[in-house]
């Protein structure tokens, strides 16, 4: 059973207040001021994805094909990649992963979450805070602030309006998703090869 002080930190998601303004619109969603980033923000390429933490096929993604969408077009400056932050069950692990990489700071957010995601294989063990306590410590983030994090009514508010308006407003069901300069992908990149064919359409599409 995941850890109590998890699941209590998670006690106020289905009471978060109203969502943010919609991102999605006709030309499809974009990225807002409370989404994080990274990348050249000028970019031709804007990629989105809609991932949570708990999600296998989210955290398989981020093993095998986003290490090579960095290296070939973020790291470059051909393409800006912004992450929105989803819920999936277990909902309380998938905000606890969010929490610890917002308390990380923007310049660890990513290496946060690339960490948890890498951790789903540990989750079976059922003791899952030590995990998430050694991710956080490697981060900068020690006990004290690991548990203020983690019981911090207000991120844990901020995370479920986020996945609140993931949801609702921008329509989005599953995870992970991906839009390519506005137009979602029928399916995810399995290859980077898959992902360039992806982004090549995308992107003439869009031009």
């Amino acid at each position: 059973m995941p850890n109590r002080r998890l699941v209590l930190a998670c006690a106020f998601l289905f009471a978060a207040g109203p969502a943010l303004a919609a991102s999605a619109g006709p030309a499809g969603p974009t990225a807002l001021p409370d989404d994080m980033s990274m990348g050249n923000p000028k970019a031709k390429i804007q990629v989105i994805e809609y991932a949570s933490l708990a999600c296998p096929h989210c955290g398989h993604f981020n093993e095998t094909i986003f290490p090579a969408l960095k290296a070939k077009y973020i790291d470059t400056g051909k393409a800006r990649y912004t992450l929105k932050e989803m819920l999936t069950e277990p909902v309380q692990l998938a905000a606890a992963g969010f929490l610890i990489a917002r308390c990380a700071g923007p310049a660890k957010y990513f290496t946060v979450v690339d960490q948890v995601f890498r951790s789903q294989s540990r989750w079976q063990s059922g003791n899952i805070k030590p995990i998430f306590q050694e991710i956080a410590a490697a981060n900068g983030v020690d006990e004290a602030h690991f548990n203020t994090c983690l019981t911090d009514q207000a991120g844990v508010e901020a995370i479920a309006g986020r996945a609140k308006r993931a949801s609702e407003q921008d329509g989005v069901d599953s995870t992970p998703t991906l839009f390519v300069n506005g137009k979602k992908l029928e399916a995810i990149p399995q290859t980077p090869e898959e992902l360039d064919a992806a982004i090549a359409a995308a992107t003439k599409k869009g031009r």
